[in-house]
């Protein structure tokens, strides 16, 4: 990072004609976001078939992993089998969601569904110091079918339940993800962003390879897991 890998200082007046200009291209996304919002209310959905996950007390149908609600967001997190960390993205991506008593007052839930087996994953789950409740889909295509298939692909899809039908009504992945975290928005505020070599920043500017500020599974582990929370 150079030193000189600062904004240009200039006077009240310059600055808030400047944030102004910004502000209006900010107040455009957010509307064109709401937009995007509206029409995804708009979207059909698709009847899923009678899914059978694994969870922590054993076999659930996915009608009841809504545990009674009517909505229900799920990550897919990535599995490798065998591996003892897993996906350092989906691990630090999932470790932020500690509090999320706030979706009862909108009748859902958000769960983690994983390819690995359901031993492995609540093992994993407990050394990372995840919060979420997680089930597994290694005995059924559910991962695969809703574009999270075994050792590939993360995603993020929603559900609608009527009685004990489940219709599907949302996916993302990739990028796509990015807009249920507030990790990215809190870097993005930032003068240097996230600082990976894809971003358009100006001359100078610091950057590195991406992914590479991101913390490794063994460093969420460190800071959250079982043995942080026991002090070794």
């Amino acid at each position: 990072m150079s030193t000189n890998a600062l904004p240009p200082v200039v006077d009240a007046e310059t600055w808030q004609r400047r944030l102004d200009e910004l502000r209006a291209r900010e107040k455009a996304a957010t509307r064109e976001l709401d937009a995007i919002a509206a029409q995804r209310r708009r979207l059909p959905m698709v009847r899923m078939p009678d899914y059978v996950l694994e969870g922590e007390d054993g076999p659930v149908r996915l009608a009841d992993v809504f545990d009674g609600r009517r909505q229900l967001i799920v990550y897919n997190h990535m599995w490798f089998p065998g591996k003892e960390w897993q996906c350092p993205g989906c691990t630090g991506f999932t470790s932020q969601f500690t509090r999320l008593e706030f979706l009862d007052d909108y009748d859902a839930r958000f769960v983690v569904v994983t390819q690995g087996p359901i031993d492995e994953a609540l093992a994993y789950r407990r050394r990372v110091g995840n919060r979420m409740t997680w089930y597994s889909t290694a005995n059924s295509p559910f991962g695969a079918d809703v574009g999270a298939p075994s050792g590939a692909g993360f995603a993020v899809n929603v559900f609608l339940r009527d009685g004990d039908t489940v219709y599907r009504t949302w996916h993302t992945d990739g990028r796509g993800t990015e807009q249920l975290s507030h990790t990215f928005a809190l870097i993005d505020l930032l003068p240097y962003g996230r600082q990976e070599e894809w971003q358009d920043v100006p001359d100078g500017w610091p950057q590195s390879p991406t992914y590479s500020r991101w913390p490794g599974s063994e460093d969420i582990a460190a800071l959250y897991g079982e043995d942080a929370a026991q002090g070794r």
